[in-house]
């Protein structure tokens, strides 16, 4: 599982003109899955994302968590995190996991995520030609990838 992780002061998701998540100050989460992903990897990354230290303390040190910080969630199925772009000008997306794979392992992930928050996230579609708007807070971007947490 790859992610890309986002400290938004606000951010939103659109599928055709309707506002289907919209959150204040937390984490913009876009998530790829590979057809080599298991429900370790699940349990492990949304572990860290919700104990990431990266929103600001009394003195503008990062160093409280989303769950912390009282901050919300979005996640967002993004398969373009796992492009190939090695070998030519279109991207491959054949490592991406199909939706038989996918769709799970991506409920399991927006499960595990609100049980390590503690409440409910917001979501995009699974699949949905998606709007995303977000202003990153910071800038603060981290990238994970379960294939290197060792």
């Amino acid at each position: 599982m790859r992610v890309v992780i986002q400290r938004v002061s606000e951010a939103s998701v659109v599928i055709e003109n309707k506002v289907v998540a919209q959150i204040k100050q937390g984490l913009l989460v876009l998530v790829g899955i590979e057809d080599e992903d298991t429900l370790e990897d699940v349990n492990w990354l949304t572990s860290k994302i919700v104990n990431l230290r990266i929103f600001p303390d009394e003195n503008d040190i990062m160093n409280f968590s989303v769950k912390e910080s009282n901050g919300e969630i979005i996640v967002v199925s993004q398969f373009t995190l796992h492009a190939a772009t090695k070998k030519g000008n279109r991207p491959s997306y054949i490592k991406a996991a199909k939706p038989d794979i996918a769709i799970p392992l991506y409920e399991n992930f927006v499960k595990h995520m609100e049980i390590g928050l503690g409440k409910q996230i917001q979501t995009g579609q699974f699949g949905a030609d998606m709007k995303v708007s977000l202003v990153n807070d910071g800038p603060v971007t981290i990238i994970i990838d379960t294939k290197n947490k060792e």
